[in-house]
């Protein structure tokens, strides 16, 4: 299972949001660049960035920002946000970006994540609040439940599927295991774990989640590294990387 510490994006400054809420921020006084620099000196495998701006609005305002962080860095980044047609995915991956996230375009146009995957790295991302999908910055349901949406993208070429618990994300009350347990078991895609991590504990567990020999690819942690609570290293010591071994 892969670390990727996570950095929100939000007038070009790093926050965290409570449950996917814009009214309840919390801003960070650093830099995203060197943020990302201390990521991967600490040994991350991946980092991934998230455009908040974009995923409210559709518009990019954070691609200097993130064309500047992937700069400064030789381990890959995956970024989303706003992600709405080629030219957006484009434009990311021009700015360095390894893998592009596809969220709300990819429940509104599931056939835009095929056309991506067959141009570049792409990833799903579908952000539940409860059992429904959410779009738009999670401020909408989109009626659509995380079973028709995984049959949907199954072979569409993408990499993996980014599944994020919106009721747990940002409060560090731990993750939703039971969620990610039936989508291993629905989906033959790569899984990546997101919200609600605040222990180590917390990656232990999402390490052992096993269903039907199907492990967690990855796991997204934002909050609980940006408020100190553990750091990259140590997480990086408790969980087994995709290769099977412990991080040294």
């Amino acid at each position: 299972m892969d670390l990727y510490p996570a950095i929100d994006l939000r007038g070009g400054r790093c926050v965290r949001l409570l449950k996917g809420n814009y009214d309840a921020e919390t801003r960070y006084d650093t830099d995203p660049v060197e943020v990302v620099r201390s990521f991967a000196a600490a040994g991350a495998p991946w980092i991934h960035v998230v455009d908040l701006d974009a995923a409210r609005s559709g518009r990019s305002t954070n691609l200097d920002v993130i064309a500047a962080m992937c700069a400064a860095v030789d381990v890959p980044i995956q970024s989303g946000g706003g992600v709405r047609d080629v030219g957006a995915a484009v434009a990311l991956a021009s700015a360095g970006v390894s893998r592009v996230v596809v969220g709300t375009a990819a429940v509104e146009n599931p056939s835009l994540v095929e056309e991506l995957a067959s141009r570049q790295r792409v990833a799903v991302g579908l952000d539940v609040r409860g059992t429904e999908v959410a779009i738009h910055g999670w401020e909408q349901g989109s009626g659509l439940g995380l079973e028709n949406m995984l049959t949907r993208f199954e072979g569409c070429g993408a990499e993996a599927v980014v599944i994020t618990q919106i009721h747990r994300d940002g409060t560090l009350e731990g993750p939703d295991l039971e969620l990610y347990r039936r989508t291993l078991a629905l989906t033959g895609m790569d899984v990546i774990a997101s919200g609600g991590v605040g222990t180590l504990a917390d990656l232990t567990a999402l390490d052992e989640v096993d269903e039907f020999g199907r492990r967690l690819s990855g796991v997204i942690v934002g909050k609980a590294i940006h408020d100190g609570v553990f750091g990259v290293a140590e997480a990086l010591e408790v969980i087994t990387t995709t290769d099977g071994g412990r991080v040294a």
